[in-house]
């Protein structure tokens, strides 16, 4: 009876990923060209940009954190917006990643952790008058081949992180990073340079 009950389980999971990743789809209405990403974790593409995605790569990790109650949210808010996203890339559950008219770019082999935000805008001016009034500010994002961007980390416009650098857990990025290096902290600064011995 318990081998019944584990088999069930399991295919009442598979189930309900299979529910959760088709309803997002769906939902989906962005333009999304390249090759078909591995999809573990529901995402919707959105927003009337384009999404180019290389190959082997995948959405979501399972088990996780965030798996079951949360999706991937991957937007191009406007015509000229793009979001590029290398091959070999992992991106992990709940993240998000809103371009709003420059370009976020992920090089290959980079690793993105759970809910970690990526941005190529203010999306409000500071000004409390101008707030609503869509003159904020826009830069590109550009993240380098090889970089691991830890667990709620924040990526701000304007911002190039090297290749092969480390962005610590729970990290606000809103100045470049270089090659080689740990960074972390609120805002984010370099810790120390990694020595790269292939």
């Amino acid at each position: 009876m318990q081998r019944v009950i584990k088999i069930g389980k399991r295919l009442g999971r598979k189930l309900l990923r299979i529910v959760r990743i088709q309803k997002y789809l769906f939902l989906s209405d962005a333009t999304v060209i390249g090759q078909k990403p591995s999809i573990i974790q529901p995402v919707l593409y959105t927003g009337r940009g384009i999404i180019t995605i290389g190959s082997n790569v995948m959405f979501g990790c399972n088990p996780s954190p965030g798996f079951w109650n949360t999706y991937l949210h991957i937007e191009v808010r406007n015509p000229e917006s793009r979001i590029v996203i290398g091959s070999n890339v992992t991106i992990n559950n709940a993240c998000s990643i809103i371009s709003e008219g420059a370009t976020i770019s992920i090089s290959d082999n980079c690793l993105i952790g759970i809910n970690c935000q990526i941005v190529d805008t203010d999306f409000h001016t500071i000004n409390p008058f101008q707030r609503s009034s869509g003159l904020h500010e826009k830069a590109d994002v550009i993240i380098g081949r090889n970089v691991w961007i830890g667990n709620n980390a924040i990526i701000l416009k304007g911002v190039t992180i090297g290749e092969n650098s480390v962005i610590a857990a729970g990290s606000v990025v809103n100045k470049n990073i270089p090659s080689n290096s740990v960074a972390g902290g609120v805002p984010a600064r370099v810790l120390k340079h990694i020595e790269i011995n292939e």
